[in-house]
Protein backbone atom coordinates (compact mmCIF):
# COMPACT_ATOMS: atom_id res chain seq x y z
CA UNK A 1 0.00 0.00 0.00
CA UNK A 2 1.22 3.29 -0.79
CA UNK A 3 0.71 5.85 1.70
CA UNK A 4 1.37 9.67 1.59
CA UNK A 5 4.56 9.26 3.04
CA UNK A 6 6.01 7.42 0.48
CA UNK A 7 4.88 9.54 -1.96
CA UNK A 8 6.56 12.39 -0.27
CA UNK A 9 9.78 9.88 0.32
CA UNK A 10 9.96 9.56 -3.28
CA UNK A 11 8.69 12.73 -5.04
CA UNK A 12 11.86 13.86 -2.75
CA UNK A 13 14.26 11.44 -3.98
CA UNK A 14 12.77 11.89 -8.00
CA UNK A 15 13.55 15.56 -7.37
CA UNK A 16 17.18 14.51 -5.90
CA UNK A 17 17.38 12.92 -9.45
CA UNK A 18 16.34 15.23 -11.71
CA UNK A 19 20.02 16.76 -11.89
CA UNK A 20 21.81 13.42 -12.19
CA UNK A 21 19.04 12.29 -14.91
CA UNK A 22 20.25 15.68 -17.15
CA UNK A 23 23.72 14.72 -16.98
CA UNK A 24 23.24 11.45 -18.05
CA UNK A 25 21.39 12.22 -21.09
CA UNK A 26 24.28 13.22 -23.35
CA UNK A 27 26.75 10.86 -22.07
CA UNK A 28 24.46 7.53 -22.86
CA UNK A 29 23.73 9.78 -26.24
CA UNK A 30 27.47 9.18 -26.98
CA UNK A 31 26.59 5.51 -25.99
CA UNK A 32 23.93 5.00 -28.00
CA UNK A 33 25.88 7.00 -31.35
CA UNK A 34 28.76 4.14 -30.43
CA UNK A 35 26.73 1.30 -30.31
CA UNK A 36 24.88 1.53 -33.53
CA UNK A 37 27.76 3.13 -35.15
CA UNK A 38 30.04 -0.42 -34.36
CA UNK A 39 27.06 -2.18 -35.71
CA UNK A 40 24.80 -3.46 -33.09
CA UNK A 41 21.06 -3.12 -33.56
CA UNK A 42 19.08 -0.25 -32.20
CA UNK A 43 16.83 -2.81 -29.75
CA UNK A 44 20.07 -4.41 -28.13
CA UNK A 45 22.11 -0.73 -27.21
CA UNK A 46 18.94 0.10 -25.45
CA UNK A 47 18.80 -3.07 -23.86
CA UNK A 48 22.34 -2.57 -22.48
CA UNK A 49 21.32 0.15 -20.91
CA UNK A 50 18.38 -0.60 -19.68
CA UNK A 51 19.84 -3.33 -18.02
CA UNK A 52 23.22 -2.26 -17.34
CA UNK A 53 23.85 1.50 -15.88
CA UNK A 54 27.24 1.18 -15.63
CA UNK A 55 28.96 4.35 -18.04
CA UNK A 56 32.55 3.49 -17.95
CA UNK A 57 31.59 -0.59 -17.59
CA UNK A 58 29.48 -0.29 -20.61
CA UNK A 59 31.71 1.40 -22.93
CA UNK A 60 34.55 -1.05 -22.24
CA UNK A 61 32.36 -3.99 -22.25
CA UNK A 62 30.66 -2.96 -26.02
CA UNK A 63 33.85 -1.51 -26.90
CA UNK A 64 35.11 -5.57 -26.59
CA UNK A 65 31.99 -7.25 -27.97
CA UNK A 66 32.89 -5.15 -31.04
CA UNK A 67 36.00 -5.98 -31.28
CA UNK A 68 34.80 -9.53 -30.85
CA UNK A 69 36.20 -10.04 -27.22
CA UNK A 70 35.54 -13.60 -25.79
CA UNK A 71 33.18 -13.88 -22.97
CA UNK A 72 36.11 -14.20 -20.56
CA UNK A 73 37.76 -10.93 -21.22
CA UNK A 74 34.39 -8.98 -21.19
CA UNK A 75 33.58 -10.45 -17.82
CA UNK A 76 36.48 -10.02 -16.10
CA UNK A 77 36.79 -6.33 -17.79
CA UNK A 78 33.63 -4.75 -16.56
CA UNK A 79 34.18 -7.00 -13.62
CA UNK A 80 37.15 -4.86 -12.43
CA UNK A 81 35.79 -1.37 -13.85
CA UNK A 82 32.47 -1.98 -12.16
CA UNK A 83 33.86 -3.60 -8.68
CA UNK A 84 33.63 -0.09 -7.05
CA UNK A 85 29.82 -0.34 -7.20
CA UNK A 86 30.27 -3.46 -4.39
CA UNK A 87 32.11 -1.03 -1.91
CA UNK A 88 29.23 1.59 -2.85
CA UNK A 89 26.49 -1.46 -1.72
CA UNK A 90 28.30 -2.15 1.26
CA UNK A 91 28.43 1.68 2.17
CA UNK A 92 24.94 2.15 1.35
CA UNK A 93 23.68 -0.86 2.93
CA UNK A 94 24.04 0.84 6.23
CA UNK A 95 22.25 3.34 5.75
CA UNK A 96 19.16 1.54 4.48
CA UNK A 97 16.06 1.01 6.73
CA UNK A 98 17.01 -2.67 8.04
CA UNK A 99 13.38 -4.46 7.77
CA UNK A 100 13.42 -3.32 3.89
CA UNK A 101 12.49 -6.95 2.21
CA UNK A 102 15.54 -8.67 -0.29
CA UNK A 103 13.45 -7.85 -3.18
CA UNK A 104 12.96 -3.71 -2.79
CA UNK A 105 16.79 -3.94 -2.10
CA UNK A 106 17.26 -5.73 -5.61
CA UNK A 107 15.11 -3.28 -7.61
CA UNK A 108 16.82 -0.13 -6.20
CA UNK A 109 20.16 -2.16 -6.24
CA UNK A 110 20.45 -1.70 -10.33
CA UNK A 111 20.43 1.85 -10.10
CA UNK A 112 23.26 2.61 -7.54
CA UNK A 113 26.25 4.47 -10.00
CA UNK A 114 28.45 7.44 -8.53
CA UNK A 115 26.37 9.99 -8.46
CA UNK A 116 23.34 8.23 -6.73
CA UNK A 117 25.44 6.81 -4.38
CA UNK A 118 27.03 10.05 -3.76
CA UNK A 119 23.41 11.90 -3.20
CA UNK A 120 22.03 9.27 -0.98
CA UNK A 121 25.43 8.72 1.15
CA UNK A 122 24.62 12.50 2.13
CA UNK A 123 21.21 11.98 3.58
CA UNK A 124 20.67 11.69 7.27
CA UNK A 125 19.03 8.88 8.79
CA UNK A 126 17.86 5.38 7.46
CA UNK A 127 17.10 5.64 4.09
CA UNK A 128 13.48 4.00 2.93
CA UNK A 129 12.99 2.05 -0.15
CA UNK A 130 10.80 5.27 -2.03
CA UNK A 131 13.06 7.86 -1.48
CA UNK A 132 15.55 5.42 -2.96
CA UNK A 133 13.24 4.46 -5.84
CA UNK A 134 12.63 7.87 -6.59
CA UNK A 135 15.71 8.51 -6.73
CA UNK A 136 17.01 5.86 -8.87
CA UNK A 137 13.75 6.51 -11.65
CA UNK A 138 15.29 9.68 -13.40
CA UNK A 139 18.66 8.53 -13.99
CA UNK A 140 17.53 5.38 -15.09
CA UNK A 141 15.20 6.84 -17.71
CA UNK A 142 17.29 9.72 -18.61
CA UNK A 143 20.25 7.11 -19.25
CA UNK A 144 17.89 4.72 -21.24
CA UNK A 145 16.61 8.15 -23.20
CA UNK A 146 19.65 9.13 -23.46
CA UNK A 147 21.01 5.52 -25.43
CA UNK A 148 17.87 5.61 -27.41
CA UNK A 149 18.55 8.95 -29.22
CA UNK A 150 22.04 8.74 -29.87
CA UNK A 151 21.10 4.92 -31.12
CA UNK A 152 17.47 6.02 -33.41
CA UNK A 153 19.65 9.25 -34.38
CA UNK A 154 22.74 7.36 -35.36
CA UNK A 155 20.48 4.66 -37.17
CA UNK A 156 18.84 7.46 -39.68
CA UNK A 157 22.51 8.88 -40.64
CA UNK A 158 23.88 9.02 -43.69
CA UNK A 159 26.81 5.95 -43.84
CA UNK A 160 29.72 8.53 -44.28
CA UNK A 161 28.37 11.22 -41.32
CA UNK A 162 27.55 7.71 -39.38
CA UNK A 163 30.92 6.57 -39.79
CA UNK A 164 32.64 9.99 -38.67
CA UNK A 165 30.40 10.07 -35.58
CA UNK A 166 32.59 7.79 -34.03
CA UNK A 167 34.85 10.74 -32.99
CA UNK A 168 32.51 11.68 -30.27
CA UNK A 169 33.55 8.70 -28.35
CA UNK A 170 36.95 9.96 -28.01
CA UNK A 171 35.75 13.39 -27.16
CA UNK A 172 33.92 12.43 -24.19
CA UNK A 173 36.42 10.34 -22.37
CA UNK A 174 38.85 13.68 -23.05
CA UNK A 175 36.28 15.27 -21.31
CA UNK A 176 35.92 12.92 -18.30
CA UNK A 177 40.21 12.51 -18.19
CA UNK A 178 41.21 16.34 -18.76
CA UNK A 179 39.45 18.14 -15.67
CA UNK A 180 40.23 16.08 -12.70
CA UNK A 181 43.91 15.81 -14.31
CA UNK A 182 44.43 19.13 -14.65
CA UNK A 183 42.97 19.76 -11.03
CA UNK A 184 45.00 17.22 -9.55
CA UNK A 185 48.91 15.91 -10.07
CA UNK A 186 48.17 12.21 -8.96
CA UNK A 187 45.27 11.44 -11.44
CA UNK A 188 47.20 12.57 -13.95
CA UNK A 189 49.85 10.32 -13.13
CA UNK A 190 47.89 7.02 -12.80
CA UNK A 191 46.55 8.35 -16.23
CA UNK A 192 50.06 8.74 -17.80
CA UNK A 193 51.14 5.44 -16.36
CA UNK A 194 47.72 3.33 -17.87
CA UNK A 195 48.66 5.18 -21.57
CA UNK A 196 52.24 3.98 -20.80
CA UNK A 197 51.40 0.50 -20.04
CA UNK A 198 48.93 0.20 -22.95
CA UNK A 199 50.90 1.91 -25.54
CA UNK A 200 53.92 -0.76 -24.65
CA UNK A 201 51.23 -3.55 -24.75
CA UNK A 202 49.86 -2.48 -27.93
CA UNK A 203 53.12 -1.38 -29.37
CA UNK A 204 55.69 -3.74 -28.68
CA UNK A 205 56.00 -6.72 -30.64
CA UNK A 206 56.22 -9.16 -27.73
CA UNK A 207 53.07 -8.38 -25.84
CA UNK A 208 51.00 -8.20 -28.91
CA UNK A 209 50.08 -12.04 -28.35
CA UNK A 210 47.94 -10.32 -26.05
CA UNK A 211 44.35 -9.86 -26.84
CA UNK A 212 42.68 -5.72 -26.52
CA UNK A 213 40.27 -6.51 -23.44
CA UNK A 214 43.20 -8.47 -21.45
CA UNK A 215 45.14 -4.63 -22.78
CA UNK A 216 42.94 -3.04 -21.02
CA UNK A 217 42.65 -5.36 -17.35
CA UNK A 218 45.67 -5.02 -17.22
CA UNK A 219 46.25 -1.23 -17.62
CA UNK A 220 43.75 -0.90 -15.02
CA UNK A 221 44.43 -2.94 -12.79
CA UNK A 222 48.54 -1.74 -13.21
CA UNK A 223 48.09 2.00 -13.25
CA UNK A 224 44.97 1.89 -10.19
CA UNK A 225 47.26 -0.77 -8.13
CA UNK A 226 50.49 1.67 -8.92
CA UNK A 227 48.77 4.83 -8.01
CA UNK A 228 47.34 3.55 -4.55
CA UNK A 229 50.70 2.40 -3.65
CA UNK A 230 52.47 5.60 -4.38
CA UNK A 231 49.60 7.39 -3.05
CA UNK A 232 47.60 5.76 -0.41
CA UNK A 233 44.91 7.61 1.47
CA UNK A 234 46.02 8.12 4.82
CA UNK A 235 42.30 7.83 6.46
CA UNK A 236 43.35 7.62 10.24
CA UNK A 237 45.94 10.30 10.06
CA UNK A 238 43.20 12.49 8.38
CA UNK A 239 40.76 11.76 11.11
CA UNK A 240 42.80 12.94 13.91
CA UNK A 241 43.85 16.12 12.11
CA UNK A 242 40.18 16.95 12.18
Amino acid sequence: MITDNNRKNFNYGFRKGIPIALGYIPVSFTFGLMAVTGGLPVWLAIFISVTNITSAGQFAGTSLILAGAGYFEITLTTFIINLRYMLMSLSLSQKIQSKMPLYQRLIFAIGITDETFSVASMEQGKLPFFYLLGLITGPVCGWTLGTAMGALICSKLPESLNNAMGIALYGMFIAIIVPPAKKSGTILIIVMISVLTMCILKYIPLFQVISSGFRIIIATVLGAGIGAFLFPVKEAEEEREK
